[in-house]
């Protein structure tokens, strides 16, 4: 009986590092803010529990504010034509070209405490702004944004094959329908 919960112990430790991504995640080197603002459409994302009535048309918009912050405007279609909007502030973490933004939807007066303020890392982005990855260091959340509603195929599959390459499971992703916009 030994034998049997020390081979079982064994291979659900190998099951689990293997899992486990050995490096930490990585965000892109340098982010020009002013040129990352304006509107990004949601391609895919991993589900997560505040956008689960989310059925499609999610876009995410960006302004920056006087103040340095960013005014954060996530938008979404629920059931029965009607939608979802949330608005935050975000600000960036460190020098004026990192990669790694903070964003609180939490009301302004708790802005005070740490925990109401999540991780938004740019993880990946063309050169041209027109694509991108966002994610946090722990990989639970990540959203794939573009700056049109569709992606052509081989920049979307040269996306994925990067990602896995930093660890995350594609097999997560969903992709989220978006409408032709004209």
């Amino acid at each position: 009986m030994l034998k049997i919960l020390t081979a079982a112990s064994l291979a659900l430790a190998c099951a689990g590092a293997a899992a486990a991504p050995a490096e930490p995640v990585q965000p892109i080197p340098a982010l020009d803010v002013p040129r990352y603002m304006g509107t990004w459409y949601e391609i895919a994302k991993y589900p997560n529990y505040f956008q689960r009535k989310c059925v499609g048309n999610t876009t995410a918009t960006y302004a920056l504010q006087p103040d340095k912050t960013v005014l954060v405007t996530n938008r979404c279609a629920i059931e029965k034509n009607d939608a979802i909007v949330a608005t935050a502030e975000g600000r960036q973490v460190g020098g004026a070209e990192s990669p790694k933004l903070e964003v609180r939807f939490a009301p302004a007066w708790l802005s005070f405490l740490p925990f109401v303020w999540a991780d938004y890392w740019v993880i990946d982005l063309d050169e041209q702004y027109q694509l991108a990855a966002v994610s946090e260091p722990k990989r639970e959340y990540l959203w794939i944004l573009s700056r049109t509603p569709q992606v052509a195929p081989q920049a979307y599959a040269a996306l994925l094959a990067r990602l896995e390459k930093q660890g995350y499971s594609l097999q997560k992703l969903v992709s989220t329908p978006q409408a032709e916009r004209r």
